[in-house]
């Protein structure tokens, strides 16, 4: 599983014109994405490290501000660009593995008391963004 995280000022993301998910707040965006031999355990590992993540000034994390998350699912992450001009998609797991483990990061986050947003899985998804700092991280699993 892997996540790209971005401590942002404010985030959505919207479906065909439509926002469906926002933070208008100081918080993290998180790209999620996920391989074949991904587990829930690892999803959850994730959520915990995003929720004590101390990226915020003072060396803080969502958890200590009760800043909320911006989830987002990103088969991309696992684009391998070795050879040739055209990515391979073949280490991204596919829709039926990966989406109920990107639910089980959110919920995972929502058990630990963090306020979440998502985007919609699968969608054609338009993610704007304000980056502070710039403060962009990359989790592996």
């Amino acid at each position: 599983m892997r996540a790209v995280v971005q401590r942002v000022s404010q985030a959505s993301v919207s479906v065909d014109g439509d926002v469906v998910g926002a933070i208008d707040e100081p918080g993290l965006m998180v790209l999620v994405g996920v391989t074949h031999d991904d587990t829930p355990a690892q999803a959850a590992r994730l959520a915990a490290k995003l929720w004590g993540l101390r990226v915020f000034d003072g060396e803080v994390s969502c958890s200590d501000l009760g800043a909320p998350l911006l989830v987002i699912s990103q088969f991309t992450l696992y684009g391998d660009t070795r050879k040739g001009r055209r990515p391979s998609w073949i280490a991204a797991a596919p829709g039926p593995v990966a989406e109920p483990l990107v639910e089980e990061v959110v919920e995972a986050l929502r058990r630990l008391g963090a306020r979440v947003e998502t985007g919609r899985f699968g969608a054609d998804m338009k993610v704007s963004l304000t980056n502070d700092g710039p403060v962009t991280l990359i989790l592996d699993m």
